[in-house]
């Protein structure tokens, strides 16, 4: 198990004390440290072949910072060279009926919005394609995506012939691509210098007045209002706030046309194009600063708690003798059964995603099954790694006439102080 602290007091894995760095996105030094877990996972979504092999897994460590002035949260020990992208990631949320109405919802109102028919679309960390395909079939748009964990071959795209993918990470090497949009969705997190990345995006579309740019990140209020230690993780250094990511885009020249949550508010998504008119006024989510300092402070005096509540629940379904299983095998499973004491009571993990079963989740080594091998384990208990599930995998366990009990991450939220 990893070695957790949420106290303000962080010690690393080598015992020595760690000293606050200057903030990658605003390079203010007025940083605070206030969550650390040693000697976690570098990799969530790898798939993983082996149990022996998820057991030796590489670690790091994560020690979160809070920068005062902006609002960026990054992981101030996070080392870039640890972390592998390749087709062995296996990161797509596609199978879930539940994930892919709220893609094509986003895929219309980006079209809606922009008038994005005919036009041409870049999307940067794009996966396995399907949101590409998504938004080109929609709108009948060309598109290019970015991303080194591409798999040629895996889906037939509705729009196979208008669509072109680069296996390698976006950067100026590709700045002949052009997109009336460049979107961006859940790959900034994994960016430990945010800025060069908004600031190539800002180039691609300065001097073109119809061109827009829609990046989406998970929302680190929610994480820390909810105390969600599972969606804190390796392969994400850095964390935003509507706030904070709206002040990086401006200091990148972008303006914001939109910014708003989404997906339960587990979503940050913005959009914005190059200033090339006065500042607009602020948007009612970007001063967030004393919020976010507040939640940053509930969150280091309320996650210890929460912690143990999910500690105190496995060690009871252990002396009761019940059998439970995960629902969930991507970076919040990996984070839960990592941060916990106890998770060994927990031998399966249930993923939807075919490309998962039969691999091993990292750290604690699990065996990643289907949902149809729950007729044969019969568990008596089913966690679920995220709340917005939950309605799909009951009705997944209602075919399989199972009748466990449903636990669902956040269920008992309630208990913890809100700030």
């Amino acid at each position: 198990m990893t070695s957790y602290s949420s106290n303000g007091s962080v010690i690393g894995s080598g015992g020595v004390d760690i000293a606050t760095a200057p903030c990658p996105s605003c390079h203010s030094l007025e940083t605070e440290i206030f969550h650390q877990i040693s000697q976690v996972p570098v990799n969530s979504v790898l798939n993983i072949r082996g149990r022996d092999e998820a057991l030796q897994f590489p670690r790091g460590d994560l020690a979160l910072a809070f920068c005062t002035r902006c609002g960026f949260i990054s992981n101030s020990l996070f080392d870039s060279r640890l972390v592998e992208y390749s087709s062995e990631c296996e990161e797509s949320q596609g199978c879930s009926p539940t994930f892919g109405a709220f893609a094509r919802d986003f895929a219309n109102s980006l079209i809606q919005k922009h008038d994005l028919r005919n036009k041409e679309i870049l999307e940067i960390g794009c996966g396995k394609g399907e949101f590409l395909d998504l938004i080109c079939s929609l709108g009948h748009n060309h598109g290019v995506g970015f991303d080194p964990a591409y798999v040629p071959g895996r889906y037939h795209h509705q729009a196979q012939d208008r669509l072109t993918f680069i296996r390698d990470f976006y950067s100026e090497a590709y700045a002949e691509f052009y997109g009336d949009l460049i979107c961006c969705r859940m790959t900034l997190e994994h960016i430990q210098h945010t800025t060069g990345l908004v600031n190539l995006v800002a180039q691609a579309i300065r001097g073109r007045d119809s061109a827009v740019t829609a990046f989406q990140v998970p929302n680190v209020i929610r994480i820390l209002q909810k105390c969600s230690f599972e969606d804190i993780y390796y392969e994400h250094c850095s964390y935003f706030s509507p706030g904070s990511l709206a002040r990086l885009f401006r200091s990148c020249g972008l303006d914001v046309l939109d910014l708003y949550t989404a997906y339960d508010e587990q979503y940050i998504v913005i959009e914005g194009t190059a200033a090339s008119k006065p500042p607009q006024e602020l948007h009612p989510l970007e001063n967030d600063l004393d919020l976010l300092s507040r939640h940053v402070q509930h969150f280091r005096q309320t996650c210890p708690r929460v912690v143990q509540y999910w500690e105190d629940r496995l060690a009871d379904f252990h002396a009761d003798g019940k059998k439970v299983v995960l629902w969930g095998s991507g970076s919040k499973g990996v984070a839960f059964l990592n941060t916990l004491s106890g998770s060994d009571t927990i031998q399966h993990v249930v993923d939807i995603n075919p490309h998962r079963q039969g691999t091993y989740m990292a750290g604690t080594g699990q065996s990643i099954v289907a949902p149809v091998a729950l007729k044969a384990i019969m568990p008596d208990a089913v966690i679920v790694m995220n709340p917005i599930y939950r309605q799909e995998i009951q009705e997944e366990l209602n075919v399989m006439q199972l009748e466990p009990e449903l636990h669902a991450l956040g269920d008992h939220v309630e208990s913890a102080d809100e700030p």
